[in-house]
């Protein structure tokens, strides 16, 4: 039998070694219809018998991770307390910005893509779980003032208005259509 190459976890151009969850669910679904190799191998959509055994190995070094992380009282409450922390006592602006960063991509709003269909942005998902939370959770309240708008720029704002207006039409006004024949009479 031939050596398999180790497991590593990396990001980059190539996915040969990568972390593939939905590989891993779709390994799980077929583990419990079948234990033959050559037969997971068809179910998850690899190449090769060898990359069933590397996902194996890479969800058992996962979950022996998980473990060692526990024993040694590791646990996700004590990873958020400390981000938490720094967070919020950090005196370096740059430390907390970076920390507020990292739970950001925690909870996946770090991203915005323009494919997503969603119309759920990262201030409604914020309000949502807050909503979520139970009463008296956040003892946080604060007005919003609304700044003042200068004369002068409120005068620039009507100008253009008056501009397009011109230009293009009232908005509201039903915009004529003109006809070839009324343009030759």
């Amino acid at each position: 039998m031939a050596m398999l190459k180790p497991v590593m976890f990396v990001r980059g151009r190539y996915s040969f070694n990568k972390d593939d969850a939905f590989r891993d669910a779709i390994l799980l679904k077929a583990l419990t219809i079948t234990k033959d190799p050559k037969e997971l191998r068809k179910m998850i959509g690899v190449k090769a018998v060898s990359d069933v055994y590397r996902t194996l190995d890479k969800m058992q070094i996962r979950r022996e991770y998980h473990e060692a992380l526990a024993n040694s009282g590791i646990t996700f409450d004590s990873i958020v307390l400390g981000l938490k922390d720094i967070a919020e006592n950090s005196s370096s602006d740059a430390v907390r910005l970076k920390t507020y960063g990292v739970i950001m991509k925690s909870i996946g709003i770090d991203k915005y893509d323009k494919d997503d269909v969603s119309s759920v942005g990262w201030e409604e998902a914020l309000l949502k779980a807050r909503e979520s939370l139970p009463s008296g959770a956040i003892k946080e309240h604060y007005d919003v003032i609304q700044p003042v708008v200068p004369e002068d720029e409120l005068r620039a704002i009507e100008s253009e208005k008056v501009l397009a207006s011109k230009l293009y039409g009232s908005p509201n006004k039903e915009k004529e259509v003109v006809q070839y024949s009324d343009i030759y009479e």
